[in-house]
């Protein structure tokens, strides 16, 4: 019985290692040397592609970018939109130039013609460009007591470049406890976005205000500088400002029921109105007779 069993066993395997051998062989691999390529803007580069266990590839490439997806190359052939500037060789695709655009997940796909075999592989393409010089909006002046923000700004950094403020040319930390100079301030500090938000503005946020744009590439942009002016609320000034507006509508209120009371607006009414005549032929009559033939109407 024994015997038997493992003779079955044998047999077993045997007739599964003939079905699956040729699967196994037929299993082609697709790999790349660089999953992340960086590349400078306005420069050439390779995105490598290799592959086995093919044998009559057909090689596709597409391009993702946010909700963007192209066809880079199909069928082994570079398509028109692409022509001009990529090159394509069983190894890979070579890009003459790039920009920023070009940024984004490019994936290589390989199958047979039969389409029984595939494989893929993805790589990222990351466009490097320096930042460019950041611009500031800074209000001239807040009121302390309120919600200030200033903003700092560039549209060229690739990746998008991360933002740190100064303030008499001292580097502010993100949380103002960090450092002495700031304890008194309390703000919000986002790298990512730039913003810098006072709420409430202190009489210590007076001061010269700049930033700094950077992202890894070429040089650090420093952006002009721009004054701050923390100031207390002008109460007086408002006061008189309403005493001012309260005295105005006091006179015009007074002038217009004088003029009431004089009669002004009674007599401009009335002397507007016109008398109207309505006239009558007169009627035949005989003689002797007198009739009034005419009539008026005031």
């Amino acid at each position: 019985m024994g015997t038997q069993a493992k003779a079955g066993r044998s047999q077993l395997l045997f007739f599964t290692s003939v079905i699956l051998y040729p699967l196994v062989l037929s299993k082609g691999t697709v790999y790349t040397s660089e999953t992340l390529v960086r590349v400078p803007q306005n420069n050439s580069v390779k995105l490598s592609c290799s592959y086995s266990g093919f044998s009559n590839p057909r090689v596709e490439w597409k391009f993702v970018q946010g909700d963007t997806t192209r066809l880079i190359c199909y069928n082994s052939k570079i398509t028109a939109s692409y022509e001009d500037r990529v090159t394509f060789s069983p190894t890979g695709i070579t890009f003459k130039s790039v920009t920023r655009k070009d940024s984004g997940m490019y994936t290589c796909m390989v199958t047979e013609d039969n389409g029984n075999n595939y494989g893929e592989v993805t790589i990222q393409l990351l466009v490097v460009v320096p930042p460019s010089k950041p611009t500031l909006d800074v209000p001239s002046s807040a009121t302390i007591g309120n919600r200030a923000v200033l903003t700092c700004s560039e549209q060229d950094g690739s990746p998008p470049s991360q933002y740190y403020w100064f303030r008499n040319g001292v580097r502010m930390p993100v949380d103002p406890a960090q450092n002495r100079a700031f304890s008194n301030s309390s703000y919000t500090l986002n790298p990512e976005t730039g913003e810098l938000i006072f709420d409430p503005v202190t009489a210590s946020d007076t001061g010269e205000y700049k930033c700094e744009a950077r992202n890894g590439y070429g040089v650090a942009m420093l952006s002009d500088s721009s004054h701050m002016e923390a100031v207390e609320l002008n109460v007086g000034g408002i006061v008189a400002a309403v005493l001012v507006t309260l005295i105005l509508l006091g006179v015009l209120i007074f002038g217009i029921w004088f003029a009431y009371s004089r009669g002004y607006f009674y007599r401009a009414k009335k002397g507007a109105s016109t008398k109207k005549v309505i006239y009558s032929q007169p009627s035949a009559r005989s003689d002797g007779e007198f009739k009034q033939t005419s009539s008026f109407l005031v």
